[in-house]
């Protein structure tokens, strides 16, 4: 579907990180992808935060600030599309600094894509992943097992989606999940009633992302590689 074929995918796999520290790698992969150079995925996880997206209203935020303090979880504002959501360990959260010229520029189009490269992880594992008629995301059993709010600049996507595998969903509580107040989360560990390995789910969704946008895979790396800086 590219119309670039063959360019390189490159991994980057952090570990855990905090939001802030997430938000700047992004910025600093976002800045090198606006210069030229390999298309890039970001796969880590994140220490506690609710982020308040573009589209967010504060009734949608449960609980205080107080409350939150106490439970150990940031909150923020983000440049991304979308309401408000829950990030934490368990997630899978993926970041890709990809040029749109890949999807001829239509946005649309590209979180189709992302979509599609998630069901096309989850039905890996056996999970009847779907799209919903109405809003953005992915579900498994009538439950929504990932979100997604980009954002764009100079014609380049960043922030991403954030998939549910051991995550602890009581996360969710303190927030109307990406504003739908009938939305009940779920992971994957809850639905195949046992752990999920993210090791394992992010080999495949590395797979099913080069496929899907026609990209050739080049590794993955804890840290960008020197001929990238």
């Amino acid at each position: 579907m590219s119309q670039q074929p063959g360019r390189i995918l490159r991994t980057l796999c952090p570990g855990r990180l905090s939001y802030r520290d997430g938000l700047q790698l992004q910025q600093d992969l976002l800045e090198k992808r606006r210069r030229g150079g390999d298309e890039w995925l970001v796969l880590l996880e994140h220490d506690p935060v609710i982020t308040m997206g573009r589209a967010a209203r504060p009734e949608h935020l449960l609980y205080s600030p107080e409350e939150l303090a106490v439970r150990g979880i940031d909150c923020l504002p983000v440049s991304r599309g979308g309401d408000v959501t829950f990030h934490g360990p368990g997630q899978l959260v993926g970041y890709p600094i990809l040029s749109l010229d890949l999807v001829n520029r239509d946005l649309h189009r590209y979180l189709r894509c992302l979509e599609t490269v998630l069901i096309d992880t989850l039905n890996a594992f056996n999970l009847p992943a779907s799209r919903h008629p109405r809003y953005t995301g992915v579900w498994v059993n009538g439950c929504k097992i990932a979100s997604i709010g980009v954002a764009v600049r100079h014609w380049v996507s960043w922030h991403g989606f954030a998939l549910n595998i051991n995550t602890d969903l009581d996360g969710f509580a303190a927030l109307v999940p990406c504003g739908l107040p009938d939305v009940r989360m779920t992971s994957m560990a809850q639905q195949l009633s046992r752990p999920v390995a993210t090791t394992q789910v992010s080999e495949q969704l590395i797979r099913s992302l080069a496929a899907v946008f026609d990209l050739h895979h080049a590794g993955a790396y804890d840290a960008p590689p020197n001929s990238q800086t």
